[in-house]
């Protein structure tokens, strides 16, 4: 008589799981193929074969059927009857347009990404950036020489930022400030979406100048440009006066202490006497639960001049070299928090 079989153990053994983990970039490159050829884009009106897919895309068949396959095991897109792929809520995210994912995912693909992070243990080394290993100096010099290069880069910043703008305008209550200067703001959208909800305020969008020529189309579209001035400049050497709150979404931790203390005073040195800071970042927790803010935290050492993400400590020793006293941290749906402080 043969033994009765063995129940499944729901949870995968040990083994399994590192080799989950030491294959993820298996699934990031999978992933980019699909952002890159725009298949969820291609699925948009019903399900199609990997063969419809292929003629599409001008693919090989078989080998685009295998890539959708194995996107299908981990939730994206899904095989259905007749070796068709369609959408799935996941999948629903790599098509351009409002909401996307798409360029986050193909920077996350491409090769000037990628390679730096392969030199991380000279980050680990040395405490530099691995960036300039590879390139020989940091992204944005590289992005000088590769302009599509930097358009993913300006795509996958926006599709960072919409993740967690919705969430910031929930949590935090922007309603008593009368004029907000969003501090290296990029093309608008957060300050935007905060000036949509908050009809009384008056806006300044500031970054460096060819960011902001790419702003204009933005506040015209939203019908705000008699509501948000735009301004130009580095915000190492000063930013617009006059605010009543100095907002910066994800800008403080691209900097090393002294460069993020210094952005941080002269914000200090133009905001009207009882002004507030508002940083808007991943904080992180103490203890060992999953957080994607610390491997956002080996991006930063990665590709950013001292870039850091930064515990409560440190944003609070921050906040007191900078002239400030940090008030309070309101946390919202996303990983990130509203970090608040008043002049002092």
């Amino acid at each position: 008589m043969s033994e009765p079989a063995k129940p499944i153990n729901a949870q995968p053994a040990a083994p399994e799981v590192l080799l989950q983990m030491a294959t993820g970039y298996w699934i990031t490159q999978a992933l980019y193929i699909a952002a890159k050829l725009g298949i969820a884009d291609l699925l948009k009106d019903g399900p199609k074969s990997s063969n419809e897919l292929a003629q599409a895309t001008t693919t090989h068949a078989p080998s685009l059927y295998r890539v959708l396959r194995s996107l299908a095991s981990v939730g994206v897109f899904t095989e259905i009857e007749g070796g068709k792929f369609d959408l799935t809520p996941l999948a629903e995210f790599l098509r351009t347009g409002s909401g996307s994912m798409r360029d986050m995912v193909l920077m996350q693909g491409e090769a000037w990404h990628w390679r730096p992070w392969g030199e991380l243990m000279h980050s680990v080394k040395t405490g530099e950036m691995a960036v300039k290993q590879v390139f020989g100096g940091d992204l944005f010099g590289y992005f000088s020489q590769d302009a599509e290069a930097a358009k993913i880069f300006d795509g996958a910043m926006t599709n960072f930022s919409a993740a967690f703008t919705g969430a910031v305008i929930a949590a935090y209550d922007f309603s008593p400030i009368k004029k907000l200067v969003d501090v290296a703001g990029g093309h608008g959208k957060l300050i935007s979406m905060v000036l949509k909800a908050n009809p009384g305020m008056q806006g300044v969008l500031f970054d460096l100048p060819q960011v902001i020529e790419g702003a204009r189309a933005m506040m015209t579209k939203e019908g705000l440009s008699g509501r948000c001035e735009l301004a130009s400049g580095s915000f190492f050497e000063s930013v617009p006066a006059g605010g009543d709150a100095y907002l910066m979404k994800h800008i403080i931790h691209d900097w090393d202490d002294e460069r993020a203390i210094a952005i941080m005073k002269n914000c200090h040195r133009a905001m009207n006497e009882n002004g507030k800071l508002l940083l808007v970042e991943m904080v992180l927790p103490p203890g060992n639960d999953p957080f994607i803010g610390k491997y956002l935290d080996l991006e930063m050492l990665v590709m950013a001049p001292g870039g850091r993400e930064r515990t409560e400590a440190e944003y609070r020793a921050l906040f007191i070299a900078a002239g400030f006293k940090l008030t309070r941290i309101v946390p919202t749906q996303s990983p990130a928090s509203v970090i608040e402080g008043v002049r002092v």
